[in-house]
């Protein structure tokens, strides 16, 4: 546009001379014009080139801020698959994990009820054992209690049947040395008389000294109804032929006769009830020594008066153990 203006003023210049004045300066007024209007399009031409170079500086920025933000996007792109690979993968891990969780809590509560069912059966069996052990202890401290007086029972009794044997043994004691003895053993008081203080060889008839040891054991036993008394006939083991007195048919039935003839002298004591009074004939079938010698036999000749305390009440508690 400047060149066309230089070659526009080289034109009036030569024309000057052959146009007016008038026309010379309008062209130089346009002239003018046409130069303030080319600085004003240089200066908008270099502000433009200003703004054009600002331009692409700031487009190079968006450009490299762009590739960035693709770079990024990229990352991000790659960073969310990943993620939703990881999320993936941990959903199926859970998704495994709650299944095993949910078997595995199934199979704990299965178990967990089938511990209860036993826990309750125990606690119910603990339980009827705690009743029963309560129901024993009570029943044991019963037992405890009749044992006790069962027991305070059979020591009067001992000592009943120990102030008995006294008591005899003093009553009987002019009789010592005679072939009589007293003992205590197994609760019961046992008075042995000989057939030599009693009978004659072969005969049930009790002799005068006999007798009045017999009567003495009557006048105890008068002050004592609660004892039975059992008199038992013991004889060796000869043998017996013929007919003896009445006619006696061997050991057995002389044994019974004379048990029934000492009975028969208790029994006048008014005092003594004769329904606590048994006789047994015992033969030669219950010897205390060998009948291999005469001394031997002489002992095994005996009677046996066996006083018994009564024990109604004792095995009464007996039997409600």
């Amino acid at each position: 546009m400047i060149k066309r203006t230089a070659i526009a003023l080289l034109v009036l210049g030569t024309m000057s001379s052959c146009v007016s004045k008038k026309i010379y300066n309008d062209l130089e007024n346009k002239y003018t014009d046409l130069k303030k209007e080319n600085r004003s399009l240089a200066d908008e031409n270099e502000d433009l080139h200003k703004a054009n170079a600002e331009f692409n500086e700031e487009n190079k920025a968006l450009k490299d801020q762009l590739e960035k933000l693709k770079a990024d996007k990229d990352k991000l792109t790659a960073d969310c698959t990943a993620t939703a690979n990881n999320l993936k993968t941990l959903q199926e891990s859970y998704a495994a994990l709650e299944k095993n969780s949910n078997d595995a809590l199934q199979t704990n509560m299965t178990k967990n009820r089938e511990l209860l069912a036993q826990l309750e059966a125990k606690e119910k069996a603990m339980a009827a054992e705690q009743d029963r052990l309560n129901k024993m202890r009570d029943e044991l401290a019963s037992s405890s209690k009749r044992l006790s007086e069962l027991e305070n029972m059979i020591a009067a009794k001992d000592a009943s049947m120990k102030k008995l044997k006294e008591t005899l043994s003093k009553a009987l004691n002019a009789f010592e040395g005679k072939g009589l003895t007293v003992e205590q053993k197994n609760g019961k008081v046992y008075v042995s008389m000989e057939n030599k203080l009693l009978f004659q060889t072969g005969s049930w008839a009790v002799g005068t000294e006999g007798r009045k040891a017999v009567v003495e054991v009557g006048k105890v036993l008068a002050n004592n109804p609660d004892i039975t008394v059992l008199i038992e006939g013991h004889t060796d083991n000869d043998k017996i032929f013929g007919a003896i007195g009445g006619g006696i048919e061997n050991n057995w039935d002389l044994s019974t006769k004379r048990a029934t003839a000492i009975v028969n002298i208790l029994s006048e004591n008014a005092g003594i009830q004769k329904k606590n009074l048994t006789a047994a004939g015992r033969g030669e079938f219950a010897p205390i020594m060998s009948n291999d010698t005469p001394e031997g036999k002489a002992k095994n000749r005996r009677i046996e008066i066996i006083l018994t305390p009564k024990l109604d009440e004792i095995s009464k508690m007996l039997n409600d153990f």
